[in-house]
């Protein structure tokens, strides 16, 4: 992965966390800078992911590789929003 792809999944973190959280099932007390890191991550994940896969460079856009990324922040945010609020 380039510097730019690495800097395209950090602007696209941020719009995936605000989608993951969206599809996470329950309330979610996590704030939204969590939120925003959690999608970075997934961001980053999933692109590793996609091209492990081979679907990381297709024309137009990547909707394969957005729906890997949105699911993992989805997860992420299940995740995390479940361990704190055990707390």
């Amino acid at each position: 992965m380039h510097i730019t792809g690495i800097i395209t999944a950090i602007i696209i973190g941020l719009i995936i966390g605000a989608l993951g959280r969206l599809f996470a099932p329950g309330k979610q007390d996590i704030p939204i800078w969590l939120t925003i890191l959690i999608g970075i991550g997934a961001a980053i994940v999933g692109t590793f992911i996609a091209a492990l896969i081979g679907v990381a460079d297709t024309p137009g856009i990547d909707w394969i590789e957005l729906t890997i990324q949105v699911v993992l922040a989805a997860v992420g945010v299940s995740a995390i929003a479940g361990a704190r609020g055990r707390r």
